[in-house]
């Protein structure tokens, strides 16, 4: 899975790198605009920004700011701290989720298109879905293995 994501997102920056040069080589050398490029590098910009934020949350390599790690001195303290992170993440992400859900029923209603190749942003737009589901799995797993952990220690 490693590999897979490592060569997914790779690939997603290497389309978008080439996109934005096409543009600004047509554009400003050849003063001829691609008319829709945009459009196009549209999805891969939106899955490179929701499947970084999966990747993140896979690896557990998102930002933090634990300040209160600081005052705390045990393992076990810091144990604590990240389970109450966890189920804070988890309980904020469920409820984004659920917006996220909702934006997919009204974009599958709504049907968009975007205005000059009529591609349908559906599909980008459930991606926030889909990567929010992703990401919340993930920060359950953290969750399940920070309990696990902290019960191994107290049954020692």
């Amino acid at each position: 899975m490693d590999k897979f994501a490592k060569y997914l997102l790779t690939g997603l920056i290497l389309i978008i790198a080439l996109g934005q040069s096409v543009q600004v080589i047509t554009r400003y050398v050849l003063q001829v605009p691609v008319m829709g490029l945009e459009e196009t590098v549209l999805y891969p910009t939106l899955s490179l920004y929701i499947l970084g934020a999966v990747n993140a949350s896979r690896e557990g390599t998102h930002i933090r700011a634990n300040v209160l790690e600081i005052w705390l001195t045990t393992d076990r303290q810091h144990m604590v701290l990240a389970i109450i992170g966890e189920i804070i993440s988890l309980i904020i992400g469920l409820w984004l989720l659920s917006w996220a859900w909702d934006f997919t029923r009204y974009a599958w209603r709504v049907w968009k298109e975007s205005p000059t190749l009529y591609i349908p942003t559906f599909y980008a737009d459930v991606a926030l879905v889909l990567g929010l589901a992703l990401m919340m799995i993930y920060t359950s797993l953290h969750l399940w293995g920070h309990v696990r952990s902290m019960m191994k220690r107290s049954a020692q």
